[in-house]
């Protein structure tokens, strides 16, 4: 794994032990001192992939499906892959998909707040690195390096150009907590660096701005970026490396539909056959981690990632079963509009947090990272997950973890 660090502030051990919090002002003055410090890697790894070698997500913002589906750059970009007709979020609003994606669950939340998740909950980051594949956020419009102060405004204009919602990691203190990983989480402007310096990782979540996504704008506005932004990687050999691309959403816009919304899955790891096909298997955000775990045998994080359907163009390579929705309530009547009980759910309820379930049982040969297993061992924290790809809300929540009325 090649390092290249831009700038190596020295910090104290205790300053780092407490790193979640070391940049989370947001005072115009403290973000400038900050930006001159602040330390930025940009590390490379080359581990193949059974279906790619390389896993880019792009998230944008609250829009149904059919409204997204019917935008005229992203149903371009559709044509140019695999439309996923049947992918879902999970609750809403926003904070709690971005954290399920890369967490394998939402805790309960139900909020956009201020929000850290404790040291001893795992990401997909502890799975890449322990098989030493890089990572890297890329935030359009973060003010620096491992910001993680909850929004940063257009210093001209006044609007929400960044926003610590819509960064998964910097949620999670086991991300945010490790300098190293701070560092990892970027500007979008960083991504052109490294993609000039062919120094790009094999995973990366990139968000645009809130303008950008469609938060403060519209489809179009959002569609158009995408388009932008992707048309010209799909014919640059320094991006398209055995290059998956997912294309999503956090949530839809109508709370009182079913919460399905728009997947596109591009580059050159789709087989030629494949580009212009839909495929309607069930998905949801944990399939974006049983992906990763599946195509680079990793091992799993005890969660909601263990039963996730992993998407049909990758299972195909890895041999993965794909399931149907078999749950006591069908499918069509499931809607991940509303949020179970948990730790982060401000209207109350079990506030533990559940522990992974470190028994196995899965349909699969993966196993739970043993470093998890070694930090869980023993808790006596209930244990709501399992193997299966039904998936609970908050009307169908898990025992223990109801909703307060």
């Amino acid at each position: 794994m090649r390092s290249a660090v831009l700038s190596l502030p020295l910090l104290a051990v205790g300053a780092a032990a407490q790193a979640e919090n070391l940049y989370t002002a947001t005072a115009t003055s403290a973000v400038y001192a900050a930006q001159a410090t602040a330390k930025t890697l940009s590390n490379t790894s080359n581990v193949k992939g059974k279906a790619f070698d390389r896993f880019v997500v792009i998230w944008l913002e609250n829009t149904d499906y059919d409204m997204a589906y019917g935008d005229e750059n992203l149903n371009w970009l559709a044509q140019k892959g695999i439309t996923l007709s049947g992918y879902h979020a999970v609750t809403h609003p926003s904070q709690p998909n971005y954290v399920a994606a890369i967490g394998g669950d939402y805790f309960g939340m139900q909020n956009d707040d201020f929000l850290q998740i404790t040291q001893n909950v795992s990401t997909v980051i502890d799975l890449l690195e322990d098989k030493g594949i890089s990572w890297a956020e890329y935030q359009e419009d973060m003010p620096f390096s491992g910001f993680a102060g909850k929004e940063w405004l257009n210093q001209q204009n006044g609007k929400n150009d960044y926003v610590r919602k819509h960064n998964p990691a910097v949620n999670y203190n086991s991300a945010a907590g490790q300098i190293d990983r701070l560092a990892s989480m970027k500007n979008l402007t960083m991504f052109y660096d490294d993609l000039k310096n062919d120094a790009l990782p094999q995973w990366m979540f990139i968000t645009p701005n809130m303008t950008s996504d469609a938060h403060d704008s519209d489809i179009q506005t959002a569609g158009t970026w995408t388009r932008t932004f992707l048309e010209p990687l799909l014919d640059d050999k320094k991006f398209m490396k055995n290059t998956l691309v997912l294309i999503t959403f956090d949530e839809n816009d109508t709370y009182q539909v079913q919460n399905r919304i728009l997947g596109i899955l591009l580059g050159d790891a789709v087989p030629q056959e494949l580009v212009g096909t839909t495929d309607g298997n069930f998905y949801n955000h944990y399939s974006e981690i049983s992906t990763v775990e599946a195509n680079w045998d990793l091992h799993t994080l005890g969660r909601f990632d263990v039963g996730a359907n992993v998407f049909q163009v990758v299972a195909d390579r890895t041999g993965d079963q794909i399931r149907a929705w078999s749950g006591d309530v069908e499918l069509s009547n499931r809607y991940f509009n509303y949020s179970y009980a948990g730790v982060f759910n401000t209207d109350g309820g079990n506030g533990r947090y559940p522990a992974p379930n470190l028994g196995g049982g899965e349909t699969h040969n993966r196993t739970v990272l043993p470093s998890i297993q070694e930090l869980w061992s023993g808790s006596t924290a209930p244990v709501y997950y399992t193997p299966e790809l039904e998936i609970p809300d908050g009307l169908q929540p898990p025992s223990g973890y109801e909703p307060v009325q």
